[in-house]
């Protein structure tokens, strides 16, 4: 079972929010639709900006744990790494 860390943003350069699942599509589509209580529902994160493959929990886990820690340029700097205008990857996880 593969599991996912995912970020997503507000808008590019907004709030951002880190998690882990091991369904993106669902998970992604619940921030979306504001089923998700709560942070992301609160500053409508939606956006799904970043997020990379783990084939263990722990593995994801600890990665979550280690972006959570970065400072917010670290973090934009690993967005804009692959999305260099902070494309909404959504439509590319529906494939």
């Amino acid at each position: 079972m593969a599991y996912y860390v995912y970020m997503l943003a507000s808008k590019p350069y907004g709030t951002l929010h880190i998690g882990v699942t091991n369904d993106l599509v669902r998970r992604v589509w619940e921030h979306r639709e504001g089923l998700a209580p709560g942070f992301t529902k609160r500053y409508a994160v939606k956006r799904l900006v970043y997020f990379e493959p783990h084939d263990d929990v722990n593995q994801a886990i600890a990665r979550e744990k280690r972006l959570r820690r970065y400072g917010r340029d670290r973090k934009i700097e690993l967005i804009e790494r692959d999305i260099r205008f902070w494309e909404d990857l959504w439509p590319a996880i529906l494939r």
